[in-house]
């Protein structure tokens, strides 16, 4: 089967690579001619990686490259789905997989990004939506060390075939078929993530993330089921292992986000400033307006959105968040 990876950053070549180190077709495509020059004249991706990469990998600028393609996968920002997907379209000759690896939601509509390419893709060139998420750093899989992730989708034949496909023995696929849940956990925790940065920022240690991840948690889930998601999913890949994985790694740009406004003592430089990709500040915003719209208690989200979107000092959040009523855990109401 051909999988051309739309997206030659880190973590769709990362992917790329586990598909060669598996004998399998794949090709990359990226519109950074450096990129590009890069992988496939000297076996590196040197603006994310100091190591090098596998030689079958090839690049190319030309997205004509999809033609014959049995699957796409999708390793650009939320932001760039859409525009991505509609210069793809008309290059490809059949149905295809498309696998989408960010997380995140719409910026506008507030859609899950699966939503969001069911939507972009016409119905006779689309098979089935797979997001391939999880706990995983791409500086760790380009070295290939031991990462477990979902293959998500609501259509299970789909999932098996990403997951067979991309297992090998360091990185290995489970399937899940709650598309709602998981795409809700692996976005939500990028906001924990900027929580976490923030309080080691702030000079916080061990005790307070620990406090956060699993309040963090209970938030994710609470939100997450409330819009249609299975409790069982947080407890597992795409809920608390991606949540450990992106709150206590410098590899997270939403940690180190978040450290940088902790040390700062506040959002407004890093805002203005920032180049990087970091979902959790587009998906905070989404989740805060659509937990306000529902009713749902979101503290932590709260708290992270006033930092980021009202210049908050993040000590006054902190103080905010450890000033509330007192409650009994596990008992809280749903809605606020």
């Amino acid at each position: 089967m051909k999988t051309v990876i739309l997206g030659t950053g880190s973590w769709g070549t990362a992917l790329a690579q586990v598909l060669a180190d598996n004998s399998q077709d794949v090709i990359l495509w990226g519109k950074n001619p450096d990129e590009v020059r890069d992988i496939n004249e000297n076996h590196c991706n040197s603006r994310f990686f100091d190591t090098k990469i596998s030689e079958k990998l090839k690049a190319y600028e030309d997205i004509e490259i999809v033609k014959d393609a049995d699957i796409i996968l999708l390793a650009v920002p939320t932001l760039a789905m859409e525009s991505v997907l509609q210069q793809a379209v008309p290059h490809l000759t059949k149905k295809v997989i498309v696998i989408n690896v960010a997380k995140g939601f719409h910026p506008v509509s507030h859609k899950r990004l699966s939503v969001v390419i069911k939507e972009t893709m016409p119905a006779d060139r689309l098979r089935a939506v797979v997001s391939l998420i999880g706990p995983s750093h791409a500086e760790e899989v380009i070295i290939r060390r031991l990462t477990v992730i979902n293959a998500v989708s609501d259509d299970e034949e789909s999932a098996a075939l990403i997951q067979k496909l991309f297992s090998n023995d360091y990185f290995r696929v489970y399937t899940n078929d709650d598309v709602v849940g998981a795409e809700i956990g692996v976005a939500l925790k990028n906001v924990m993530a900027i929580a976490s940065g923030i309080l080691e920022g702030i000079g916080q240690g061990d005790n307070a993330k620990a406090a956060l991840m699993t309040r963090g948690l209970a938030e994710i889930t609470r939100y997450g089921v409330l819009c249609g998601g299975r409790q069982e999913t947080y407890l597992g890949l795409d809920g608390v292992g991606d949540l450990i994985v992106t709150c206590t790694s410098r590899h997270s740009r939403n940690f180190m986000a978040g450290y940088e406004i902790g040390r700062a003592g506040g959002a407004e430089e890093f805002m203005k400033n920032n180049t990087k990709t970091v979902e959790g500040i587009s998906a905070c915003k989404v989740v805060h307006e659509e937990a306000v719209r529902l009713g749902i208690e979101m503290p932590i989200t709260d708290q992270v959105y006033a930092v980021l979107y009202e210049n908050k000092d993040p000590r006054r959040a902190l103080a905010d968040l450890m000033s509330r009523e007192l409650k009994a855990e596990g008992k809280g109401n749903y809605k606020r």
